[in-house]
This record gives structure tokens, C-alpha cells and sequence, in this order.
């Protein structure tokens, strides 16, 4: 899952966080170029991805994805396509071999995640079980 265990520099205001690689998350060219794009129009271009999984939907279980400065204490960072990516431990045991997708249409657009650990999905796609 996670290529080693090193930790961000010793600092007092650094957080602690393990480096990953793509095995644990993995992003498409266009997911990449459209969260790079956001994070350059919040004025934060160094920042990163939070990719989470929170109980519920129609499923049980929902991705939650949100821009942030930096990695928190104790999350994985895993730099894929450019991008930071950074994944809580307990996101991670339902992430794990995850590629996320951007898609720009009219219907159905939008951040797409393909989840191996996903057992079944609603129809709306919002939601999963593990």
C-alpha cells in the first residue's frame, strides 16, 4: 500500500505524515489538470487533496474531497500526476487501489472514483459499501 514510512521534516508547526505512492491512490490526467486548477484559484497552488470516506448515502459509505494547505498528522501523502493527494489511515483501508477520474459533461459529470474495495454502489453512483 504505502511505498515507506518517512515523515515530513522536524519542525514544530509540520505535521507528522507517512509518503504513499499510486498504489494507494492514483488520479487520471483529468482529475489532475481540473484539482490543480482548483487549487490555484483558492490561491493555495502548493496545497493538496483530501480524499476521505465518511458513513453515508443510499450505500453506507460516500467520498468526501476537499482542498486543504498541507497533509495532516498521521495521513499518507501520495503525489500522483503532479498533484498531492493526502489520505487519513482509516480513508486508506477503503481507498487502497482507487484511481480517480475527472469528467466534464453535461449529465453525469464530475469527480468519478473506481474502487476495487467497493462491493456494490447505489445508482447514483454518490455511494458505496465495502
Amino acid at each position: 500500500m504505502m511505498a515507506g514510512t518517512a515523515t515530513a521534516p522536524a519542525a514544530a508547526a509540520q505535521p507528522n505524515f507517512r509518503v504513499g505512492d499510486e498504489r494507494l491512490i492514483k488520479l487520471t490526467a483529468n482529475a489532475a489538470k481540473k484539482v490543480s486548477t482548483l487549487l490555484t484559484k483558492q490561491g493555495r497552488p502548493a496545497g493538496v487533496l483530501r480524499v476521505a470516506v465518511i458513513g453515508g448515502g443510499c450505500s453506507g459509505l460516500q467520498y468526501k474531497m476537499d482542498l486543504q494547505d498541507r497533509p495532516q498528522n498521521r495521513d499518507f501523502l501520495v503525489e500522483s500526476a503532479g498533484v498531492k493527494v493526502v489520505v487519513d489511515p482509516k480513508s486508506a483501508l477503503y481507498v487502497t487501489g482507487s484511481e480517480l477520474d475527472y469528467v466534464e459533461a453535461l449529465t453525469d459529470g464530475g469527480f468519478k472514483v473506481t474502487n476495487p474495495n467497493a462491493a456494490t454502489s447505489c445508482s447514483c453512483g454518490e455511494s458505496f459499501s465495502a
